[in-house]
């Protein structure tokens, strides 16, 4: 297991004062200016700023790198390390076999400095014959030995490979550090088994922080938040990633309140947060619809960013936030403030827009996205499909699908057909034979969604001979809801078709299907509700 790599290496002066990708990218443009490859120390710089340095950057020092006719070491092993902190640590193993290959000519071979993030990148993917390979190439280079790579070997077997090797590295060398110690029980809670990653944690000699933090991390994410706590109330010293932990998991267990006392407590120890906290906070916020408290989180970060403007991923939250609390105002200024606008972010505002029964305004936001030449892509196209089904803009939904299929080259998946997209479009516009003839056409099977969206199309325009066929492919895929066979019986009675209607309440019977009793939702409080009950 790695611990957290700092990025506070000596850098110019230049390159300290870049904070944010669209900084970094304006220092790469005075530099085309001046000759790309002219500085060989400046090209370092621009790949250890864009990689590491700043965030969201890694694919733009990917740009740079494949750019150089033959990049050093230190360009390998920074954009290796880059790599392997994001989303996708299959481009480090990529990078590190090329970089092994030596096919940027030069005798460039990995070192010391490689393997480590090599290895967290196999653990990430749950690579562990990859790994198991890396490991032989370590063995090769006489690197073993070495602490940092001993407890990513440990880390990434535990985790994913070997658990035998791991615990045969860990008595022979390691029982002594810490770091391995942590990487053991790191391990064994990627794996699931939170047992023995407990165990260890229970036997370890000396626990640092980061052996707390796997474990509250491990009992906060399958939700176990009594254990969660019981270990953050215990742990000697906390930082935000401890904070981070428990508040996700109070998130992600519906535990808004908790989440939201915990924050507070921070800001009360001196703690300061970060992207992390504010995401999960605006996630509760969003699934609360506390928009109060969301503004107030929006006023906090203004003041971080006021230099910089917000980050895309902060950005997009907060869109995502007002949206999902009714205040597209919000969104929209959200949105226009953002310096640097990724397609989370028209997608973000695309969608809360159609969502909200802003039509027109999805529809413009998506052109002027293609205007400015950001590739729009599935989850775009589902957005703004939303919007002219809303509209009853059939034409312009027609337009956008085949624009998303020629153009951009996207196979429509289920959500372009299914609720709210080209079937419900047509549904709704009482188009239900061409629903229908389209049908027929999708690459992808239909799903009961999609039928029952017809099939209640057919109600509303009285198309009883669609509407047994809608029905007769609903049954085929098994669905047992009771909603169907109801829908189609009041299909049948909204015309006279008495026999009809019995038949499907008949169908019922038969098959073992019972009508879900109805239920409403209230919102008050419990002495209201008492209060309420014993007047009743």
């Amino acid at each position: 297991m790695l611990r957290k790599s700092g990025t506070q290496r000596r850098q110019p002066p230049l390159w300290r004062r870049c904070r944010s990708l669209r900084q970094v990218k304006q220092v790469h443009a005075l530099m085309v200016l001046r000759g790309f490859l002219a500085d060989p120390s400046a090209l370092r710089e621009l790949i250890f700023a864009s990689a590491v340095a700043v965030r969201g950057g890694v694919a733009h020092a990917r740009l740079v790198f494949d750019r150089i006719p033959h990049p050093d070491r230190f360009m390998y092993n920074t954009l290796i390390r880059g790599a392997a902190h994001t989303g996708a640590p299959r481009d480090a193993v990529t990078l590190y076999a090329r970089m092994a290959r030596r096919e940027g000519g030069g005798d460039v071979r990995p070192n010391k400095l490689t393997f480590p993030f090599v290895l967290r990148a196999c653990a990430a993917m749950g690579a562990g014959d990859t790994g198991a390979q890396v490991h032989a190439h370590v063995v090769k280079a006489g690197c073993e030995s070495d602490a940092f790579i001993r407890n990513a070997l440990i880390g990434m077997h535990a985790g994913c490979g070997d658990l035998s090797i791991a615990a045969a590295l860990f008595d022979r060398w390691a029982r002594g550090d810490a770091v391995a110690w942590s990487a053991m029980i790191s391990g064994c809670a990627r794996r699931g088994d939170i047992g023995a990653a407990r165990k260890l944690f229970d036997e370890s000699p000396v626990k640092d922080l980061v052996s707390w933090n796997v474990m509250i991390t491990a009992y906060a994410k399958r939700g176990e938040m009594a254990q969660a706590r019981e270990l953050f109330d215990r742990v000697p010293e906390r930082d935000v990633v401890s904070w981070n932990a428990m508040i996700s998991g109070y998130v992600r267990s519906g535990s808004h309140k908790h989440a939201m006392e915990l924050f507070e407590q921070m800001q009360c120890m001196g703690e300061k947060p970060d992207t992390v906290t504010m995401l999960s906070l605006l996630s509760a916020c969003a699934d609360s619809g506390d928009l109060d408290v969301g503004r107030r989180l929006h006023s906090s970060q203004s003041e971080r960013f006021s230099r910089t403007g917000l980050t895309s991923v902060l950005g997009n939250a907060l869109i995502d936030m007002y949206a999902k609390c009714g205040s597209m105002e919000s969104a929209f200024e959200v949105f226009w403030s953002m310096r640097d606008k990724d397609v989370s972010t028209w997608n973000s505002i695309i969608g809360g827009l159609a969502l909200h029964g802003h039509v027109m305004d999805s529809i413009d936001v998506f052109e002027k996205m293609l205007t400015e030449n950001v590739r729009p892509d599935e989850i775009t196209f589902v957005a703004v499909l939303v919007a002219c089904s809303h509209g009853g803009m059939v034409d312009k939904g027609r337009e956008y699908f085949r624009l998303m299929q020629k153009v951009y080259v996207i196979e429509p998946n289920v959500r372009h057909y299914g609720p709210g997209c080209m079937v419900d479009m047509l549904s709704r516009a009482g188009l239900l034979k061409e629903a229908f003839e389209f049908i027929n056409t999708m690459k992808v099977k239909p799903n009961a969604v999609i039928w029952r969206t017809l099939l209640g199309a057919c109600r509303i325009h009285g198309e009883i001979e669609l509407a047994e066929h809608a029905n007769r492919e609903l049954l085929k895929t098994r669905s047992e809801a009771s909603g169907n066979y109801v829908l189609l019986s009041n299909i049948y009675a909204s015309v006279g078709e008495w026999l009809g209607s019995e038949k499907m309440r008949k169908l019922m019977d038969d098959n073992g299907v019972n009508k879900e009793a109805g239920s409403a939702v209230v919102d008050s409080t419990s002495k209201d509700l008492t209060r309420s009950s014993e007047q009743l």
